[in-house]
């Protein structure tokens, strides 16, 4: 516990290698806010939930791109789009920022043992291919495993056809976990630890590609949720009616909801199912740390990629500047900090990084372009920021361009630096974004300053 102290006494001290805790970062794909730590009321995510009591809840954490490849760029250098240029799955970290430092590089260079089971960087799901991973961050990491498939078989009692190459897929099946490759990651991650070399600490991160599309999961975990007790989000039926264009249903080609009553509860059922699957599989991780005498002297971080919608707006997917899309799980424990529960302070997947070196007392490279949340973890009424940025590409061509800020009351969203369409939305009286303030001249001067605010530190990106 003595290697704590300068942190909670909120100064630094630049430790050695051999002082300085672990890292256990653990990535979902695709997950929304939807733990039952975040309040969900049926989620049924036990391991979390023990982990957030433990640590802190980033109530308001949010991505800086709602897309893989994007969001993860983002986090893992600890820059923003703006900087690293990525705003597709296709766009090429590496070949944007030659010679860039990526967090699991950075740790590898200050004497840390790196591990990488699943997607940490991007990966293409199902098929592994499409790696956007950085080979100089790891001594050890795990491709996509072609032992492991997801069932090539899809037969459901539901196929929602939603575009050209997209739809909305679930199968239960009745293997046990590690017939699918989350289960075979968490293995391979535990069985790391055993094997790691022991004379340094380690930056162990784990990645979970559930419950990103096709939504499969082993059928005890279907079985936590009846399918009559699954209910639909509710909206006024014009919802869309004051939604600009850009950002209205149908405007991604595949990433509309076109399906009936029951075929949505369904695949929200099974998306619900697959969260689950993953909680089981991080409590394993968490639970091998405590067998192994490794958990009092290890940071865990766990934090999704960005939201997912499950009907809201009329939306399913993600690359949407709503919150259901923005708004991402982020739950940090560090052991021999005092804070534990929920803060309210605005947070942002591209603050990982500063928060990670200065908890374990790491130097951190220069120009992050994140804020370290450490202080909170001291100080549980501490705000390290009071509003998150969010970026997004949308359109038949991605041609739509958004950008949001979102404070404790207000999020406002322009697209195309307004050209295409603004919208305001007040989350004391509208928490699910339904009616779009932007035009009603009561709340001009509160548009006008977000507005300012994203031109002053927003700017478009390059394109």
């Amino acid at each position: 516990m003595m290697r704590w102290i300068w942190l909670c006494l909120g100064f630094s001290v630049v430790l050695s290698a051999a002082d300085r805790p672990n890292v256990l970062l653990i990535m979902s794909d695709d997950l929304a806010a939807m733990l039952g730590s975040y309040g969900h009321p049926q989620a049924k995510t036990p391991h979390l939930d023990a982990l957030a009591k433990e640590g802190v809840v980033f109530s308001r954490a949010y991505c800086q791109f709602p897309h893989c490849n994007p969001s993860r760029s983002s986090m893992m250098t600890g820059l923003r789009p703006n900087t690293t240029r990525v705003t597709n799955n296709e766009d090429n970290l590496y070949h944007n920022l030659p010679g860039v430092m990526t967090m699991p590089h950075w740790f590898r260079q200050n004497g840390y043992a790196t591990a990488r089971c699943g997607k940490i960087f991007h990966l293409g799901v199902p098929s592994g291919l499409e790696s956007m991973d950085d080979p100089q961050g790891w001594d050890f990491g795990t491709e996509f495993k072609s032992e492991l498939p997801y069932p090539k078989k899809r037969e459901s009692a539901v196929k929602i056809k939603s575009g050209k190459k997209q739809g909305l897929t679930w199968q239960e099946i009745p293997q046990d976990d590690e017939a699918l490759v989350d289960g075979a990651f968490a293995k391979t991650a535990i069985e790391w630890l055993d094997e790691r070399d022991k004379s340094k600490p380690f930056f162990l991160a784990v990645g979970f590609h559930r419950p990103h599309l096709p939504l499969v999961a082993p059928a005890k975990y279907f079985d936590l949720y009846p399918f009559d007790s699954i209910p639909l989000p509710e909206a006024p039926a014009d919802d869309e009616a004051d939604i600009p264009l850009p950002a209205r249903n149908g405007a991604v080609p595949g990433y509309a909801l076109t399906a009936t009553p029951d075929q949505r509860r369904a695949a929200i059922r099974a998306y619900l199912a697959c969260v689950s699957y993953v909680d089981a599989q991080a409590g394993k991780l968490l639970g091998a740390l405590k067998e192994c005498g490794l958990s009092d002297n290890t940071i865990i971080v766990f934090a999704s990629d960005h939201g997912w919608h499950l009907g809201e707006h009329g939306l399913w997917h993600k690359r949407s500047l709503f919150e259901e899309s923005a708004r991402v799980p982020l739950i940090i424990r560090a052991p021999g900090t005092k804070a534990r529960g929920v803060t309210p302070s605005f947070a942002g997947l591209v603050d990982v990084f500063p928060t990670l070196c200065e908890l374990t007392g790491v130097t951190a490279p220069p120009k992050l372009e994140g804020k370290s949340l450490a202080p909170i973890l001291i100080d549980l009424s501490t705000q390290v920021q009071d509003h998150a940025f969010t970026q997004a590409r949308r359109g038949q061509n991605a041609e739509h361009w958004g950008r949001s800020v979102r404070t404790a009351r207000w999020r406002c969203n322009e697209w195309n630096e307004g050209r295409d369409g603004i919208e305001l939305y007040d989350h004391d009286a509208d928490p699910h974004e339904y009616t779009n303030l932007a035009n009603d001249t009561e709340h001009a001067d509160v548009l006008k300053e977000l507005r300012a605010l994203l031109a002053a530190k927003l700017p478009p990106i390059q394109r």
